[in-house]
């Protein structure tokens, strides 16, 4: 089995930033631990993000634990390849006992506690934490096996950079942060885009003279727990709101690429061959992801109201352009399209966890990372706890308090141990005097 134990205390599960900062959280306590990693280190990072990606929050928001962002541009946007050595310094900076290219087929229970089936054997542990993220497959349309073999698909986790599509024109599936980023980076290539626009929120780069997520921190947005959030749990299903981080930042408006040539639908509903049915949504949408916009921006003016700080007046923004008569169809063929971009999202698959420790629609039931299986963790999901949670910026807490409760859970542990152990020895003691 390589260089690895046949039993730890605690396995993580994951090698990304969650898993890493939860090694960093466990040595930091004392406790033995391994992180298992089927690929490598910040693997999703150097494989599923296109060339010309970079991080939409500012970089002061790298806070992974006890390894702030210490380069000269704070609130820079870091591209792909900085990010990925970023998290890699991070590995090496906490040491962080990895063991990369093992893959965990099959966790479940006995009575030694965790058992894990690996590709490299099998391992038993005390505690368990997946740090594997929610996004593990993804997930295109259903319809789109029955589209014309003539159309290239990709999902965004494949897409690089325009070359890589053939010559022709680009449906782009999905307004979320990736099609929206996928959108703008074909546009800025000169590349011919339809964009299917669904209903993700959108919000400003900059606003009365800071970037917007600055005003968010001081807010205390990153901080709101999800019980606090009007919507609890449910806000755990929204989607992302757009703007990118590219070129120093800005914001996104659709309606403006539309004023320069893009070609915009409504969501994306069928499709068969080269023709697609789109809903008649489009303006709908477009509203309520400026609606969103603008709101930010008012809370933002109430915070300086408040407070009474001084800070420049910027106008909250007014639509550019409007649709009309946008059609419910388009014929792929007729309109040029050679390809298909899905930016459509993942879905989860927890098939090789074999406990019970989800609800009905397959989401694991926690609190703050700790699961309803005793010893059993998670981390690194998005709204674990707050907006932060799925940020660099909320992943040390997250940990924290995750590496909180495995050491008074392993205090308690050895604790009953003890006074067993001494229960024993006095029962022997007794039956010796008889």
């Amino acid at each position: 089995m390589s260089d690895l134990q046949t039993h730890y205390p605690v396995v993580v599960i994951g090698g990304g930033q969650a898993g890493l900062a939860m090694s960093a959280q466990l040595k930091t306590r004392g406790i033995a631990h391994v992180v298992l990693e089927k690929n490598t280190i910040a693997h999703s990072w150097k494989t599923q993000r296109w060339d010309a990606f970079c991080l939409v929050t500012p970089n002061w928001q790298c806070q992974l634990p006890g390894f702030r962002y210490a380069g000269s541009d704070p609130h820079g946007f870091m591209l792909r390849e900085e990010i990925v050595t970023y998290i890699e310094d991070f590995a090496r900076h906490i040491g962080a006992p990895v063991r990369e290219g093992v893959a965990v087929t099959r966790l479940s229970q006995s009575s030694r506690g965790f058992i894990l089936q690996t590709t490299a054997g099998e391992i038993a542990a005390d505690r368990v934490v997946l740090a594997v993220s929610g996004y593990h497959v993804p997930k295109v349309l259903p319809f789109a096996d029955r589209l014309d073999p003539s159309i290239t698909q990709i999902h965004s986790s494949a897409y690089r950079n325009p070359d890589q599509l053939p010559p022709g024109e680009v449906l782009v599936v999905g307004s979320g942060q990736s099609g929206c980023q996928i959108a703008e980076d074909l546009h800025l290539a000169g590349r011919k885009v339809h964009l299917a626009v669904g209903s993700a929120p959108r919000c400003p780069r900059f606003y009365r003279g800071r970037d917007a997520v600055d005003w968010l921190d001081d807010l205390g947005q990153y901080d709101l727990p999800v019980d606090k959030h009007s919507l609890k749990e449910g806000v755990r299903k929204n989607a992302n709101h757009y703007l990118t981080g590219r070129d120093g930042g800005r914001d996104i408006d659709l309606r403006k690429f539309a004023l320069e040539g893009m070609r915009l639908y409504g969501r994306l509903k069928d499709g068969r061959a080269t023709r697609l049915q789109l809903g008649d949504d489009l303006q709908v949408n477009l509203d309520n992801a400026d609606k969103v916009y603008n709101g930010i921006c008012r809370l933002i003016d109430d915070h300086i109201a408040k407070n009474r700080i001084a800070a420049p007046v910027t106008p909250h923004y007014e639509p550019v352009w409007s649709p009309t008569a946008v059609p419910t169809e388009l014929d792929l063929a007729a309109s040029g399209v050679s390809s298909i971009v899905w930016t459509t999202g993942f879905r989860s698959d927890w098939s090789w966890v074999d406990l019970p420790m989800f609800d009905g629609t397959g989401y694991p039931t926690h609190k703050r990372g700790v699961t309803s299986v005793e010893g059993a963790y998670v981390v690194g999901l998005p709204w674990l706890y707050t907006w932060g949670s799925g940020r660099f910026v909320g992943i040390g807490r997250d940990t924290e308090f995750v590496a909180d409760h495995i050491e008074e859970r392993s205090s308690a542990s050895q604790a009953d141990t003890h006074r067993s152990g001494l229960r024993e020895i006095a029962q022997f003691a007794a039956s010796e005097a008889v």
